[in-house]
């Protein structure tokens, strides 16, 4: 007998708190609403060597019938150890069918970490072997992501030439604000292509006294190199710890890119804990809705449940 919507929320709903009870502040909330999450796992080294990032999107569905959205974030994992991870996951799926199964990726993918730490395997080189990339005279580096501390629109003339000064400003949008306690939030978007472009947006942004006074101007950019087969990504916390680098896990959870998102908040005196995280997201959700640069989750979990399909009706036939 199949599981009523109730019965699967609330799987979903002990699933949640058992994780975040077993893995503490590794267990990150992305954006409660859309029950996006990630989690930190490492090799279990005093000093990790081997570290990676599973974020999950649960759909309506799981576990009774869909599978969970995920993706595996490392700079070092790509090409076949990416594929044979993957893999893994996807048969402990298969093999699980009905229950809940993110507890067994975790431990999964931290069995294989501690592998890699236990063999002959060298340090992964992130510098290298980075998908996700910024450019530096023609050198690829992995960006970082650490809160960055001086004006964010100077930051950005490390990565922008003289050359593009003449670039198109590109079309601001701005999102519809979300006031709770008296602070107020509210998003922004444009389309951007280059980091020259994203360093003009900021400044005319900047321009407008309302959004120059706000607390803090969270914002996250993705931009596909197509000569690369890249993608050129920073974020900035402007004060509010951690909230760039969660607002940049949305995004490539969403799987956007080329578009920058600013966050503006306007403290109102009260503190909101763990509640300004879920409405800077919601807010750069609803814009990228919006503006039609994602697909509901609803139609992301169809998706998803197709190619699973596809992948073991293919299983099926090579086994006959």
């Amino acid at each position: 007998m199949a599981a009523s919507d109730g019965e699967t929320a609330q799987q979903q709903i002990d699933e949640i708190e058992a994780l975040s009870s077993i893995y503490g502040e590794d267990w990150c909330v992305v954006d409660e609403d859309e029950k996006i999450y990630c989690i930190k796992i490492n090799d279990c080294l005093d000093q990790p060597k081997w570290t990676l990032c599973l974020q999950v999107i649960l759909p309506p569905g799981y576990p009774t019938a869909e599978p969970p959205i995920y993706q595996l974030n490392a700079p070092w994992l790509q090409g076949q150890d990416y594929m044979e991870l993957a893999n893994s996951l996807e048969e402990i799926y298969v093999q699980n069918l009905g229950e809940s199964i993110l507890y067994l990726w975790v431990e999964k993918i931290r069995e294989v970490l501690i592998e890699k730490a236990q063999s002959s395997d060298p340090e992964p080189h992130i510098k290298k072997t980075s998908e996700e990339v910024d450019e530096d005279d023609g050198d690829d580096f992995i960006l970082d992501y650490q809160p960055i501390q001086e004006d964010p629109v100077k930051m950005l003339n490390y990565i922008t030439s003289e050359s593009q000064e003449d670039e198109e400003l590109p079309s601001i949008h701005h999102g519809n604000p979300i006031t709770d306690r008296r602070s107020t939030f509210q998003a922004h978007l444009a389309p951007v292509v280059t980091p020259r472009q994203v360093k003009r947006v900021l400044e005319k942004l900047y321009e407008n006294k309302k959004i120059a006074s706000a607390t803090h101007n969270i914002y996250a950019y993705r931009i596909y190199c197509e000569d690369k087969q890249t993608f050129l990504q920073d974020c900035e916390d402007d004060g509010e710890t951690a909230a760039g680098g969660r607002l940049l896990h949305l995004m490539q959870i969403l799987n956007v890119h080329n578009v920058l998102v600013v966050v503006s908040r306007w403290y109102g005196g009260i503190l909101l804990g763990p509640d300004r995280f879920k409405h800077i997201n919601n807010c750069a959700r609803n814009v990228l809705v919006e503006y039609n640069y994602v697909h509901s989750v609803e139609e992301s979990s169809k998706q998803a449940g197709k190619s699973k399909k596809i992948r073991k009706d293919n299983k099926k036939r090579l086994e006959h």
